[in-house]
Order: C-alpha cells, then sequence, then structure tokens
C-alpha cells in the first residue's frame, strides 16, 4: 500500500507557508484549493520535487443523497497539474 506522503507548500518566494499530505501530490494540491490557495507550489518532503498545480474552488448546490445537516451549497476544490520542477542547490 501507498503511505501518506507529506507536500510542503511554498509561496512565491520559496518560503514554505504550510503543509498538507496524501498519498499522491493531486491529493494534497486539493486540500490546499479547497483553503483558498490558487498558485500551489508543494515540495514533496524527502526530496528536490516541486509539484506545481493551478487551483480554483467553486460553489456548487450539494448531493442528491447529502446529508440533512450539510449547507444547501458546499466549496467544490479543481486542480491542473502544470508540471514538475526540481529544485537546485547553489
Amino acid at each position: 500500500m501507498i503511505e501518506k506522503r507529506n507536500f510542503a507548500l511554498r509561496d512565491k518566494d520559496g518560503n514554505e507557508i504550510g503543509v498538507f499530505s496524501g498519498k499522491q501530490p493531486r491529493q494534497a494540491a486539493l486540500k490546499a484549493a479547497n483553503r483558498g490557495f490558487t498558485d500551489i507550489r508543494l515540495r514533496e518532503r524527502g526530496t528536490k520535487k516541486v509539484h506545481i498545480f493551478q487551483g480554483e474552488r467553486i460553489q456548487v448546490t450539494k448531493p442528491i443523497n447529502a446529508p440533512s445537516w450539510m449547507p444547501a451549497n458546499i466549496w467544490k476544490p479543481n486542480v491542473k497539474k502544470l508540471g514538475v520542477e526540481k529544485l537546485v542547490e547553489l
């Protein structure tokens, strides 16, 4: 089985501002997008890979089989992978 991996969210300056976990980078990116981040750069902990995503979240109506306590409108994240970069140490 694939274990969960940790991905550090980086801002434009390269500072790590948060950590999201998931089995795949996309799962961590969806979590970041659901919290409102649009330019998502995730560095995989333990490697020098940076996964780059474009994210958004849209408000949709709740599903038909949703529980009664769920509000009428919910936020749904969506991400698109733009590529992978490798960090270069100077």
